[in-house]
């Protein structure tokens, strides 16, 4: 069989990607002023032992039990900042560099080509605040490089909102948001080494379905998890199948109700994490556990 030509970016585009050469397209000024990939060697540092698999009662603006460059993937959901019983009631501004806090040790802590997963969902409807418009920026400032953004379809739940604003008239109808975003950032590099040849889990098929930018599966209960805002196991398991391979390390910052950790066990990887309230270290802890007993890990 001869060998397959490659594809180039045209005018019109290139639906097509085989040995696809994007350099005009990327050269473009458009592209510019983003952060850029770095030429860097990988360096991956070991996490002691007795600081696997454990949730750290502290906030995580502070991660000093982690060595830099040693935590494969992060996937986090950060609070909200709207009067949760966890949330400081900060104005815009000081949120945003408490986040910018917390993501300056992430990336410290990510190996090179390490990846960042943010779930946020944006907030209110007069005015509307666009939250993750915000951190996208930030996280550029930070010199993270974005790879995307999925769209979380809460939809296949139904959606319990009657948030109608103005019934059928055009005088306010308010939109109910049926959706949430997971942005994906990567430190310094697009592609990530493997040195060590560990292996990959995913199925082909999850492959092809974690792959696109849009996923739809329903959210969970806060009652039934005994969190204000948790999010479903499968969020953090579709990201840890996708960036990272089996025994590798994944940090949650805002650990809540242990949804990470539990997706890590899962998927026979290791989990750090990281809350500030001790009630929310315990129910992670006990569900932790009870999954465990379950003996579904290995």
């Amino acid at each position: 069989m001869g060998r397959r030509i490659g594809t180039k970016t045209s005018s019109f585009g290139s639906p097509g990607r085989v040995n696809h050469d994007s350099s005009v397209f990327y050269s473009r000024k458009l592209f510019q002023d983003l952060p850029k990939e770095k030429s860097v060697e990988y360096v991956e540092n070991k996490i002691p032992a007795e600081f696997l698999n454990r949730i750290f009662c502290k906030s995580s603006e502070d991660m000093s039990e982690l060595p830099s460059n040693s935590i494969h993937l992060v996937v986090t959901s950060p609070p909200y900042n709207v009067g949760k019983e966890y949330d400081e009631d900060l104005n815009l501004n000081e949120y945003r560099e408490f986040l910018k806090r917390v993501f300056s040790e992430v990336k410290r802590v990510l190996v090179p080509g390490g990846r960042l997963c943010i779930n946020v969902a944006n907030l209110g409807r007069k005015p509307y605040l666009p939250l993750h418009i915000y951190i996208i920026q930030d996280m550029l400032d930070l010199g993270f490089l974005m790879r995307g953004e999925i769209i979380w379809n809460k939809a296949g739940g139904g959606s319990p909102s009657t948030a109608w604003g103005s019934w059928l008239s055009a005088k306010n109808p308010t939109l109910r948001d049926q959706h949430e975003y997971i942005l994906v950032f990567s430190k310094d590099t697009f592609a990530r080494q493997n040195p060590f040849n560990r292996k990959s889990t995913i199925s082909r098929e999850e492959f092809l379905e974690f792959t696109k930018s849009v996923w739809t599966f329903p959210a969970v209960s806060a009652k039934e998890i005994g969190h204000p805002a948790p999010f479903p196991v499968e969020l953090p398991y579709r990201l840890i199948q996708l960036y990272t391979f089996e025994g590798e390390v994944v940090l949650d910052p805002f650990m809540g109700s242990g949804q990470t950790a539990i997706a890590a066990l899962k998927s026979r990887r290791f989990y750090v994490g990281y809350e500030i309230v001790p009630e929310y270290v315990e129910l992670a802890q006990k569900r932790i556990k009870i999954y465990e007993g379950q003996g579904y890990l290995f």
